[in-house]
């Protein structure tokens, strides 16, 4: 994973190109992803500047700062220039992020369309490597009163129990719910199971007057929506 430099050391650049000094002067934002990631690694090597090997670490990632959140500190380690406690600092920073955005879906308190679940529920499940499969319980105005995950499975599916749903949505006195579940694979195409096990909830529902508003499959950063392509 080297790659060979002759780059000067970040201290030798001029002020305004140095990563702390630009983010005290021009703010957070001017700063590129590589830019902040070399700030969290404080140091390079003789042969690379920081800011080079931040952008060796993403290329590796094809520059998206999500799957560079999925590496593990050992993985991370595996980069030349990358010892145990730059590591960590990159895992801890990439985690608040993610917990940032959790953070910011424990807002959403009403559902109005398919993106406010996807941005409900894609800190979640989002970057998971395994699926899982959410529903979302709601009460007559699309309020969330409560969200919790029904299954937990492998790489390629999980299993899902309608008769728990159907008891934890009668305890909220839930009249609607959302379904979701996500794929790790990123491939937003319902499957067969997909389809069937949507339809077997809405069966089970419908006999408890409860409605499903939608099922939505949730990537990375995308998500397919049953009740928008008209397949509920």
């Amino acid at each position: 994973m080297q790659e060979n430099s002759t780059s000067l050391s970040i201290k030798d650049w001029a002020d305004d190109d140095k990563p702390r000094e630009k983010l005290i002067s021009k703010g957070k934002t001017a700063l590129s992803d590589a830019e902040l990631i070399a700030i969290l690694i404080g140091s390079g090597s003789r042969n690379e500047s920081a800011v080079e090997l931040s952008k060796r670490i993403l290329a590796s990632v094809n520059n998206n700062i999500n799957e560079l959140g999925k590496l593990s500190v050992k993985k991370l380690m595996q980069f030349k220039g990358i010892g145990e406690a730059k590591a960590v600092s990159i895992t801890a920073a990439l985690e608040i992020g993610r917990r940032r955005r959790g953070e910011d879906a424990h807002k959403i308190t009403k559902i109005t369309n398919s993106k406010s679940v996807f941005e409900l529920l894609q800190p979640k499940m989002g970057d998971l490597p395994h699926e899982e499969f959410w529903v979302v319980f709601l009460n007559n105005s699309n309020k969330v009163l409560h969200c919790s995950q029904q299954s937990k499975g492998s790489i390629t599916g999980t299993l899902v129990d309608v008769r728990l749903i159907m008891k934890e949505a009668l305890e909220f006195s839930a009249v609607a719910i959302i379904l979701a579940h996500n794929h790790p694979s990123g491939t937003l195409n319902p499957s067969m199971a997909d389809k069937q096990i949507t339809q077997k909830i809405k069966n089970a529902a419908e006999g408890l007057d409860i409605k499903v508003l939608d099922h939505l499959i949730i990537t990375q950063s995308e998500y397919f929506s049953f009740a928008d392509e008209n397949i509920l």
